[in-house]
C-alpha cells in the first residue's frame, strides 16, 4: 500500500504527501518491495530536487518583477507636475 501511495505521490508532484510517507517508519518483507521502495525515494528525491529548483526559479523572477516595479514606481514619482 505504501509503495502505491509514494508512486502516485509522485506522479501527481505531490511534495507534501512525499514528506508524509517518508515520514513513516517501514519495514518491507520482501526483497522485492525493498527494491521497489528504493527505486521510489530516488525517484521521489529527484522530484523534489526539480520542484527545488523551479521554486527558485520562480522567486527569482518573481524578485525581479518587484524590483522593476518599483523602479518605474520611484521615476514616476519623481517627476514634477505643474498641473496638480
Amino acid at each position: 500500500m505504501w509503495l502505491k501511495e509514494l508512486q502516485i505521490a509522485i506522479i501527481e508532484k505531490d511534495a507534501q504527501k512525499i514528506d508524509e510517507l517518508v515520514s513513516v517508519p517501514l519495514k518491507f518483507d520482501r526483497v522485492e518491495d525493498i527494491k521497489s521502495a528504493m527505486y521510489l525515494l530516488a525517484e521521489a528525491s529527484k522530484l523534489l530536487h526539480e520542484l527545488k529548483d523551479e521554486t527558485k526559479q520562480t522567486m527569482l523572477q518573481l524578485k525581479k518583477n518587484i524590483d522593476f516595479l518599483n523602479s518605474t514606481k520611484e521615476r514616476s514619482l519623481g517627476n514634477f507636475d505643474i498641473c496638480s
